[in-house]
């Protein structure tokens, strides 16, 4: 994540940048599309509580590495405290050309859903608005080393290929949580 920060005010030094990593799945409310998130881990620790008190979202604080080689990523993530230990150790990278997604495929209906969901204090459905342009797609591989991560949200992932895409960048603009 880069760029964070508050509508209309500037980016602060030190929590405006930082690794983040989710486990997520698909949800509908009311008719609408999103992601519900199981988890999502952070390397900075004052991002990860403003996270958890605004938007309600279930988010660890994790020790994280990021760093590029060439168009690929090396990535690594630990949760620093918390139960259940959790890990991801793995590198990626784009194979192809960016490509967007059309209306009924299932990249399209993988990528391009504009809510988030999570539950407030009382299991109440919370909502958050996502504004961003079509995802830029590119084809993807990826070497994972290590991923716990799932099955500390207690998801146990099939033994299959995954579906991989990757892109680069994406700004996105998010709404105060309200209930769905």
């Amino acid at each position: 994540m880069s760029g964070v920060r508050a509508r209309y005010l500037p980016p602060l030094p030190g929590l405006s940048a930082f690794p983040e990593l989710n486990v997520r799945t698909y949800a509908v409310a009311g008719g609408r599309p999103g992601v519900f998130f199981l988890s999502l881990d952070a390397a900075n620790a004052i991002a990860v509580a403003a996270a958890r008190r605004v938007f309600h979202l279930p988010y660890h604080r994790s020790e994280m590495a990021c760093r590029s080689e060439g168009d690929n990523v090396v990535y690594s993530c630990r949760r620093a405290r918390g139960v259940p230990v959790a890990e991801f150790r793995g590198a990626y990278g784009p194979t192809g050309s960016v490509y967007r997604t059309r209306a009924g495929d299932l990249d399209h209906w993988l990528t391009e859903r504009y809510g988030l969901y999570t539950a407030d204090g009382r299991g109440r459905a919370v909502r958050v608005d996502i504004r961003h342009e079509p995802w830029p797609l590119q084809p993807a591989w990826a070497r994972i080393e290590a991923n716990t991560m799932a099955e500390a949200s207690g998801v146990r992932l099939p033994a299959m290929a995954p579906l991989l895409h990757f892109a680069r960048r994406l700004e996105v603009m998010a709404t105060l949580p309200y209930h769905a």
